[in-house]
């Protein structure tokens, strides 16, 4: 699949690091550094504009490596882009640990992946099938 992009970062386009990667690394597009303090949340932009076809969504997800090592993570994670959404891609941030977190430009902060999806048609009904789960919430289905 190709998609349109614009890139106004100073950074080369997203790519995938291995054959089998799902996602790109999305990287900061900041004039300066910006310090991200305990339990303090920034929306980082990246530089990036996408035309994406319909049916599809890119998902911004977390990097693991950051969320392990630094506690940072993205704060709407996965963050939907919509098809028709022509914006700059922005990463919302969100530093979990207890010391400040420097992003500085270039930094990747976030991957990005692009996943086709379906649109739903709501059937209103009276009832529903009856399933051996039924209306078991969170933790319902797990052994004790």
């Amino acid at each position: 699949m190709k998609i349109k992009i614009i890139n106004k970062s100073s950074h080369n386009l997203p790519h995938y690091e291995t054959i089998a990667s799902a996602g790109m690394d999305l990287r900061a597009n900041i004039t300066e550094a910006i310090t991200l303090r305990p339990l303090e949340r920034t929306i980082i932009k990246t530089g990036l504009f996408i035309e994406l076809p319909m049916g599809y969504e890119a998902q911004v997800r977390p990097r693991s490596g950051l969320a392990a090592k630094k506690g940072v993570t993205v704060l709407n994670t996965p963050g939907t882009i919509d098809a028709d959404y022509r914006g700059e891609i922005g990463v919302i941030l969100v530093n979990l640990s207890n010391e400040d977190f420097i992003i500085e430009n270039g930094e990747r902060v976030a991957q990005l992946v692009v996943a086709k999806h379906e649109r739903a048609e709501w059937v209103p009904v009276e009832e529903l099938s009856e399933t051996s789960r039924g209306a078991g919430g969170f933790g319902s289905t797990g052994t004790k």
